[in-house]
């Protein structure tokens, strides 16, 4: 098949999609691109299985990605576009998160393409769907089970090739040494506050140990200096700024203000060394003091500055520690006057940041490892996945919106703001302080208008939290005061996820083993009142998937109704 087979005039700016869409055709199926007609629904538990498949053999193949098609005629001696009507706009973007429940890290799709060409005069539907690789030394899994692909087939994948994904070592870029550098490349004032950051609250003997070492010696000892050469990470961190050419594509962060009517009014770009870049931006943002009412019930305002310096330093430094270095991009640091917003070269490891909210969370990996470990040790970041919920929690407490994350596939954008969005959200954090990061989630979506589910609807609802009707929900002006309404708040509230975590690892400790129906007699009066008792089965099995993915718990077995759970 020709490039012809397409209308390009109608393409418009998707041509380059148009293009690479007749090329696959043209190629047909290899085992990290598979094309189904899907003329009307589409089972999703195959479509997770080809997700599986296509994700582990594009990392064998050392491919970053595969596709899944749609709307193409499967049959190979008849290459034509067939059209789809599986999901709209509107559910594929729901369809994403569905997936990530049942896969290995919750990967999804990188993206979710929808063509429209016009074959012969007549207007089609196409739907790509871009499928990552599987992480280096994780096979990606559907429902626990790993799939391959097997000529047109799909199959169980082969022991022989998950020990060949489990084999693999991640490259970490950070480690790298460069040819040729050497200690004098380094800023000394920048090994100082390396030093310094190292010592702080480390045990008094530690403290002389690295007072009586040489700085070679020191940076030998977290690895900054291999045989003599620094890795990239010595350099990111330490390098003299005019020593920055030793990296291929020197990094570099803009910091931007902007004007009420989007017109830049000052910029400066900041270069290596990056141990201090957090000291250095601060003094270029505008941290005025706001005035708010955080009680409903008082004349007497509060004031706080419009950004916490911990949450800042946090968000920027994950943005150093995770940039993709190897694209020679560029963080950005946009400051409006209600807000800030942080442009992050990259994707983002745990895919939603609702992963991250929850206290369990532990990622598969660092992207770069030896940078993050290192930052760690500096008290530059937290590599126990608990910066992000930091920053969540600093806003929590001062009643401040939470952060928007925007993720895309090559980047990841972060708002913060600097004042408040609606007043009754603010009244309703400080009346109900120990409102848990989930439940303050959702009513910041719902303060920002963006869109939840019903079930996420129907247990703020139970709660007294928001009222209208989906989608025209708002916040409500305040939770009932009465003793029993207050008791009955809590109980629909009930507990958070590792609580029943908990009592799902106790079990298992006491008893040794346990199925499904054993765990639901276990919780099933301990889940909120507001959830369908479909929820509360839906519920438990969620919490199993996530004790699973965080390697606590595992089948022993692969029939999953017989198998029982056990500890890993």
């Amino acid at each position: 098949m020709n490039t012809q087979y397409f209308d390009y005039d109608k393409a418009g700016p998707d041509a380059a999609l148009y293009l690479l869409l007749s090329s696959l055709i043209d190629r047909w199926e290899t085992e990290v691109v598979e094309f189904k007609e899907a003329k009307g629904q589409y089972d999703a538990d195959k479509i997770g299985r080809y997700f599986s498949a296509i994700s582990n053999e594009a990392n064998l193949r050392n491919k970053q990605y595969g596709w899944l098609i749609f709307g193409v005629s499967e049959a190979t001696k008849d290459k034509r576009v067939v059209g789809t009507n599986f999901k709209d706009t509107k559910s594929l973007s729901k369809f994403k998160y569905e997936i990530a429940k049942s896969t290995t890290g919750e990967m999804s799709f990188i993206d979710i393409y929808e063509l429209y060409p016009h074959v012969g005069g007549k207007q089609s539907r196409v739907v790509m769907f871009k499928i990552p690789a599987a992480v280096t030394g994780i096979p990606t899994a559907w429902k626990n089970r790993y799939y391959s692909r097997n000529g047109d087939s799909l199959d169980i994948l082969p022991q022989y090739k998950i020990d060949m994904i489990r084999g693999q070592v991640r490259w970490d870029w950070s480690a790298q040494v460069i040819p040729g550098s050497d200690i004098t490349n380094l800023d000394k004032d920048a090994i100082a506050v390396a030093r310094s950051k190292y010592k702080d609250k480390k045990k008094e003997h530690i403290q002389r140990e690295v007072d009586g070492m040489t700085d070679e010696q020191f940076l030998r000892k977290l690895r900054l200096i291999n045989e003599g050469q620094l890795t990239y990470a010595a350099m990111v961190l330490l390098g003299k700024e005019d020593c920055k050419h030793l990296i291929d594509r020197p990094p570099t962060i803009m910091w931007r203000l902007y004007g009420a009517t989007g017109k830049d009014r000052a910029y400066e770009l900041f270069e290596i060394p990056f141990i201090n870049v957090g000291d250095r931006l601060f003094e270029k943002i505008r941290n005025l003091q706001y005035k708010y009412m955080p009680n409903r019930n008082t004349l007497l305002p509060e004031f706080t500055s419009s950004y916490n310096q911990d949450m800042l330093y946090e968000l920027l430094h994950n943005c150093v520690a995770h940039m993709e270095y190897r694209r020679g991009a560029r963080i950005y640091l946009d400051e409006y006057d209600d807000k800030l917003i942080f442009t992050n070269p990259g994707d983002f490891i745990p895919g939603d940041v609702r992963n991250v909210l929850n206290p369990g969370y532990a990622p598969p990996f660092y992207k770069n490892q030896l940078l993050a470990e290192t930052m760690a040790s500096f008290g530059m970041i937290d590599t126990a996945s608990m910066g992000i919920r930091r920053v969540y929690e600093i806003l929590r407490d001062k009643y401040f919106p939470m952060p928007d994350y925007d993720i895309m596939h090559d980047q990841v954008r972060v708002t913060v703001y600097g004042s408040i969005i609606d007043e009754k959200y603010t009244h309703l954090l400080y009346d109900i302080p120990d409102l848990d990061l989930e439940t303050v989630f959702l009513m910041d979506r719902v303060q920002k208008k963006l869109k939840i589910t019903g079930e996420e609807s129907r247990l703020l609802r139970k709660m007294k939290l928001i009222e209208g009707k989906m989608p025209n929900l708002y916040l409500s002006a305040g939770v009932a005061e009465s003793l029993d309404e207050k008791e009955q708040y809590i109980k629909n509230r009930a507990f958070n996820d590792e609580y029943y975590k908990k009592l799902i690892v106790d079990y298992l400790k006491q008893w040794g083993k346990g199925q499904k129906q054993d765990f639901k007699r276990l919780l099933w009066e301990k889940l909120p009142d507001g959830l369908t008792d479909k929820q509360k089965d839906d519920k438990i099995a969620n919490l199993l998937s996530s004790l699973r993915r965080a390697g606590v718990i595992r089948l022993d077995g692969p029939n999953q109704r017989r198998a029982y759970w056990i500890i890993a």
